[in-house]
């Protein structure tokens, strides 16, 4: 009988299938012996290979704590299914390090660094530091209770959501060697995954002041068609949570701590609507994980990189939400504040970030919307535009016909990306191709 890490085929087979839905294929040219890198898990490529990264991804967030650089960089190296075997086989940090430096991954670098967190993500880690990582991480490598967070998934119906995969927010990819080996979802597969986001975060000690403009903000958000991302903690968490709920919109929460065990206990039921809802639960751990400091801090930044934007609707000078401000800058992400009472100790953080870490001052949904690169562009406020739109739109006439290399031109965009445009339009009804190009329906002469 087959073995996989240690376990027995069949049984590894059956929790990736409960996990994902997945049907085990042959993949043409899977290695065959643990310790080679093997590709992600993709839709078209489900076989061997894609099961045996799929359940080596699950063991490595338990295995390393969320946002561990090591494991990120060891994992991009050797892959899912080689870096678990290399901590399975009890290989030393000389050793590893060699595979390292043999990998593709490494190819063109070839330094070394004595520090993980090195300037240099290319470059790999010294022995001492891999030792050190080794020795955080084979104490956790423990079957019974990889197969016992599996089991206890796919008995409450979490999907074990894979970079790549549909749902994967294109975002976590942006934090390198800290991103994600995989995310525990209960909800919507494809929540997470929405181009239009906007992070509400704020202090757990609301105001009444931060909770109502919370309320407002994110009704208005929902309005326009956003997705609202916080982390179900009380406050203003939970107040943008049930707004969007309210509004008919969905929402997506992420947890420090296994899906499994909502966190607060308080917010229960407020959890249950959300997935119900269409939304979804996230956590970077797997089930049975208990929340910590740590976690709440490294949560953080898959709310900031799952967003468009972050708003920060009140909080205090050593709120959490500072925190997932600094995320989201460090990620290039549009960052907002909403301002309150220069009396109010609960906005200090938010003047704070608009004094000092050149936040943009927010008031309303439709500061909030633009913030996230999205306005209104007609006079009711029920359609909205991207940035990209908004120029197409400008160029077009409803009287004169142009071609789309004509309105590439005027708007400074690609071809291809006045296609898009002009597909999207058209489905809205917006515009109208005649014989000798585009017109807008309904527009300005």
């Amino acid at each position: 009988m087959s073995a996989w890490f240690g376990l027995d085929r069949e049984l590894v087979e059956r929790l990736v299938r409960g996990l994902g839905g997945l049907e085990p294929v042959e993949a043409a040219g899977s290695p065959g012996a643990d310790g080679g890198a093997e590709p992600v898990l993709e839709a078209d490529d489900v076989g061997t290979a894609g099961i045996r990264a799929a359940f080596a991804r699950a063991a490595w967030t338990m295995i390393a704590e969320p946002g561990d650089g090591v494991a990120g960089l060891v994992v991009g190296a050797l892959g899912p299914a080689g870096a678990l075997s290399a901590v399975l086989q009890r290989v030393g940090p000389t050793e590893l390090q060699r595979r390292i430096l043999g990998s593709e991954w490494s190819s063109g670098s070839g330094s070394t660094s004595a520090d993980a967190e090195s300037e240099d993500p290319s470059a790999v880690p010294a022995s001492r530091v891999l030792g050190s990582a080794l020795e955080r991480w084979r104490p956790r490598l423990v079957s019974a209770d990889l197969v016992a967070a599996c089991e206890t998934a796919i008995e409450v119906g979490v999907r074990l959501l894979l970079p790549g995969a549909p749902g994967w927010h294109a975002g976590f990819d942006h934090l390198g060697v800290h991103a994600p080996h995989a995310l525990w979802l209960r909800g919507s597969p494809n929540a997470p995954a929405g181009e239009r986001a906007i992070a509400l975060v704020g202090a757990r000690a609301a105001s009444g002041y931060g909770e109502h403009v919370t309320l407002e903000a994110a009704a208005g958000l929902v309005d326009r068609g956003f997705v609202i991302v916080s982390g179900a903690a009380y406050g203003i968490d939970g107040a943008a949570h049930r707004a969007a709920l309210g509004s008919g919109g969905a929402t997506v929460a992420y947890l420090a701590g296994g899906v499994d065990r909502p966190y607060p206990a308080g917010h229960d039921a407020l959890i249950r609507r959300i997935r119900e809802a269409g939304g979804a639960v996230i956590s970077e751990s797997p089930c049975g994980s208990t929340p910590s400091k740590w976690r709440f801090l490294q949560r953080n930044r898959l709310i900031a990189a799952a967003s468009a934007a972050t708003v920060v609707m009140e909080a205090g000078d050593r709120s959490g939400s500072i925190n997932t401000a600094g995320h989201a800058a460090s990620l290039g992400r549009p960052l907002g504040a909403v301002p309150g009472p220069v009396t109010s100790p609960s906005s200090a953080g938010c003047h704070r970030l608009i004094r000092e870490y050149a936040a943009t001052c927010v008031t309303n949904a439709a500061q909030m919307a633009e913030l996230a690169g999205w306005t209104a562009v007609d006079a009711d406020a029920q359609a909205f535009a991207s940035p990209e739109e908004r120029r197409v739109r400008d160029v077009m006439s409803a009287r004169s016909p142009r071609t789309v290399e004509a309105l590439a031109k005027a708007s400074g965009l690609s071809p291809r990306e006045v296609t898009g445009v002009l597909g999207a339009l058209d489905l809205a009804g917006a515009v109208e191709e005649r014989e000798r190009g585009w017109v807008l329906v309904g527009g300005r002469a």
